[in-house]
């Protein structure tokens, strides 16, 4: 006789909370979703990273890890990416 999986039939949240990694998960979900909108943008708009890092008055290294999603990027950079390609930032606590 199998064993019955424990998370069978539970929700992709239910299963996160189970985990005690939905909060992190939730992150990183949102974080790269940011950064897959961002890169769209600026592929539409033709721009390199080197392109983007100078209109942004960064560094290069600064552009890759706002689209590694990964580390802490402040908001402030992210307001001047969104800005780079006419768009604005929108954060808030729900």
């Amino acid at each position: 006789m199998s064993v019955k999986n424990q998370h069978w039939g539970s929700s992709l949240e239910e299963f996160l909370h189970e985990e005690g990694i939905h909060k992190a998960a939730k992150a990183e979900a949102v974080t790269r979703v940011l950064m897959w909108q961002l890169a769209e943008e600026i592929h539409k708009k033709g721009l390199t990273k080197t392109q983007m890092a100078e209109q942004m008055h960064t560094s290069r290294s600064q552009v890759d890890r706002i689209f590694k999603a990964k580390g802490n990027v402040t908001i402030e950079t992210l307001q001047r990416a969104a800005a780079l390609i006419g768009r604005e930032l929108h954060l808030e606590l729900v």
